[in-house]
C-alpha cells in the first residue's frame, strides 16, 4: 500500500497554471541597431513592420515533459512511502530482581523433596526459581546472589535462558559463609536506578539472619519503597535454630511490610513452589505491545525520474537545434 506523508502538497499542483494566467508577461529591453532606410528595406524584402517584441512559443514535447517533470517534483515532495504489514511487539513492562541467599547455611541438605527425601537447600531453591524464571516470559529479570557480599549476577535482561543458566551455576559460599540482608536491597535498589520501567519487583529469599550489612534492612526496604519497588520475601530453613542458622522471620516480615508487598516462609520443596506459583498469581506477566507498520520512502524514485526526463529533453532539444543549424 502507498501513502503520502505530506498530501497537502499536492495543492501546488495548479500552480504553473495560475501563474500563466495570473502573472505578467516577463519583458526585457535590449540593444537595437536604427537603420536610416528601414520602410525601403522592409517593402523592398516585402515584410511587414511589427512592434519590436518576440515571443518565445514551446512545443507540444516541451510543455508536455514541463508539466510531467512538475507533477514528479510534487509527488515527490509529498513524500510517497510503500506501508508494509504491521509489526507487532511486545515490550516488557516490568522488572523482577531475584535476590538468593548462597550463605553457608544454604548447605543445609534439610529441604523435602516431592519424593519425601532431603536435599540441599540451595538445589531446591534453584529448582523451583529456575521453573518460576522461565515462567517470566515477558519481563525482564535480574538475579542478584549475596552472602557475606552482594554481587549482580545476572542484570536486567528478556533473556531468561541466560539468567536460567546463571543461577543454576551458583554454589554456596560463593558469596561469602554470611549473610547481608540489607546490602543485598541497597544493590537491588542500586541497580533498579537504571531501569526506566515503572513496575519494580523484588523477590528475596533467605534462610538467615542479617549479620553484618551496612545499612540496616529495614532502613533499605524503607528506601526501596520510596524508590516505588516492592518488596516480596520468602523464609526457608530453621525458624528455631541459632545464630545464622535461623531464619529471622520478623524481619523478613519487617522488611516485606516497609516496601508494600508479602512475607512467605516454606520449609519444603513442594511449599517452595507454591509460594511462586501464588507470586505467579499475584503479579501476572505484563507486557507493552508496540505495533507500527514499516515504511520506505519512494521519494527518490520521483525525483530521478523527474531529473531523466529532463535530461532527455534537454539532450533532444540540442540535437534538434543542431540539426537545423547545419540545415
Amino acid at each position: 500500500m502507498i501513502e503520502f506523508a505530506n498530501p497537502m502538497v499536492f495543492l501546488l499542483l495548479p500552480l504553473p497554471v495560475l501563474v500563466y494566467l495570473l502573472a505578467p508577461a516577463h519583458r526585457k529591453e535590449v540593444s537595437a541597431l536604427r537603420f536610416p532606410f528601414f520602410r525601403q528595406l522592409a517593402s523592398a524584402a516585402q515584410l511587414e513592420p511589427k512592434p519590436g517584441s518576440v515571443v518565445f512559443t514551446r512545443t507540444h514535447i516541451q510543455n508536455i515533459a514541463a508539466s510531467l517533470i512538475w507533477c514528479l517534483l510534487i509527488a515527490g515532495l509529498a513524500k510517497p512511502e510503500r506501508v508494509g504489514e504491521p509489526i507487532v511487539q511486545e515490550k516488557a513492562a516490568r522488572d523482577v530482581m531475584l535476590a538468593i541467599d548462597i550463605s553457608g547455611s544454604m548447605d543445609q541438605v534439610d529441604f523435602l523433596n516431592a519424593n519425601g527425601g532431603r536435599v540441599q537447600r540451595l538445589e531446591a531453591v534453584k529448582a523451583v526459581v529456575g521453573a518460576f524464571i522461565e515462567a517470566r516470559d515477558g519481563d525482564r529479570v535480574a538475579l542478584i546472589i549475596f552472602g557475606t557480599k552482594a554481587f549482580v549476577q545476572a542484570p536486567f535482561t528478556e533473556d531468561l535462558s541466560s539468567v536460567r543458566s546463571l543461577l543454576d551455576q551458583t554454589e554456596v559460599g560463593m558469596a561469602g559463609p554470611h549473610t547481608v540482608i540489607g546490602d543485598a536491597i541497597g544493590l537491588s535498589i542500586k541497580t533498579f536506578q537504571a531501569s526506566k520501567i515503572d513496575e519494580k519487583l523484588l523477590i528475596l529469599l533467605s534462610d538467615g539472619a542479617d549479620t553484618g550489612s551496612r545499612m540496616t534492612p529495614i532502613n533499605a526496604a524503607s528506601i526501596a519503597a520510596r524508590e516505588g519497588i516492592e518488596i516480596i520475601t520468602i523464609g526457608v530453613g530453621d525458624p528455631d535454630g541459632t545464630g545464622e542458622q535461623r531464619v529471622d522471620v520478623k524481619a523478613l516480615e519487617d522488611i516485606a511490610s516497609a516496601a508494600g508487598g508479602a512475607f512467605y516462609f516454606a520449609d519444603d520443596e513442594e511449599a517452595l513452589g507454591d509460594i511462586y506459583a501464588r507470586i505467579d498469581e499475584q503479579t501476572p506477566r505484563e507486557v507493552e505491545t508496540i505495533s507500527y507498520r514499516p515504511r520506505n520512502s519512494l521519494s527518490h524514485y520521483l525525483f530521478a525520474a523527474a531529473a531523466l526526463l529532463g535530461v532527455l529533453v534537454l539532450t533532444g532539444l540540442h540535437l534538434s537545434s543542431r540539426r537545423h543549424r547545419s540545415a
